[in-house]
């Protein structure tokens, strides 16, 4: 079943037009699965998706077991590397999808690269829809703006009781002039519906400065 169509490294013309017919079609299937499971793209990125495994492919034949040739590609591919910007974790996933397709089909192995990018795709979407790997805590950065005069060690700690399950103080720095403290805080609300009395709260406590709470960033997701 996982045989190779190439017989003796002997690369016919209908051979070579099969497999590219076929790293096309996968291609296109791989940025349509990209598409699907992720809504921040872009057209540019999608198109190099689809036409990937077919350039791969058409690498794979032209080492076709020239040590030369391979040593040669290896160092284009490196100056094409470090001129490329850098991508999400995900992004560098679907690069490698991509060229594991086209490593198969340009060896031959239509059947295995088929099979492998429906399997792949589908788990690709099923991971990304089930909310596998997502954050469950609720932490919120909260920032808030106090005058000089005021002790912000325990100032706010009565409100902290009554609307977070935890909080911590995790930087201060001076502004306008020396004159004012930002705090920055990592918070856990109880009800995430009270932000507004939670806030009200703390600008009784702050001289009505500016505070702005927003949800946590996430980690970055750049390899």
């Amino acid at each position: 079943m996982f045989t190779s169509i190439i017989v003796a490294e002997n690369l016919t013309i209908g051979t070579a037009m099969m497999c590219t017919a076929v790293s096309l079609v996968l291609g296109i299937l791989i940025a349509g699965a990209y598409m699907l499971c992720e809504k921040n793209y872009s057209k540019n990125y999608i198109i190099t998706l689809a036409l990937l495994p077919a350039l791969v492919e058409v690498v794979i034949f032209l080492v076709n077991g020239n040590l030369g040739t391979g040593v040669a590609i290896m160092g284009a591919f490196s100056l094409v590397r470090f001129r490329s910007m850098p991508g999400n974790a995900k992004e560098i996933a679907g690069v490698f999808f991509s060229m594991v397709v086209g490593l198969a089909t340009g060896m031959g192995y239509l059947t295995f690269a088929g099979l492998i990018t429906i399997v792949i795709g589908l788990v690709l979407n099923i991971l990304s829809r089930c909310g596998f790997g997502k954050r469950k805590n609720g932490d919120m950065d909260l920032r808030i703006t106090i005058p000089e005069h005021i002790d912000y060690v325990d100032v706010f700690d009565e409100v902290f009781a009554r609307y977070t399950k935890s909080n911590e103080l995790i930087r201060v720095k001076t502004t306008n002039m020396g004159s004012m403290y930002e705090l920055f805080y990592k918070v856990n609300l109880i009800d995430e519906k009270k932000q507004k009395e939670f806030i009200d709260d703390l600008r009784v406590r702050n001289g009505n400065l500016n505070i702005s709470l927003a949800r946590a960033e996430s980690k970055s997701d750049e390899l």
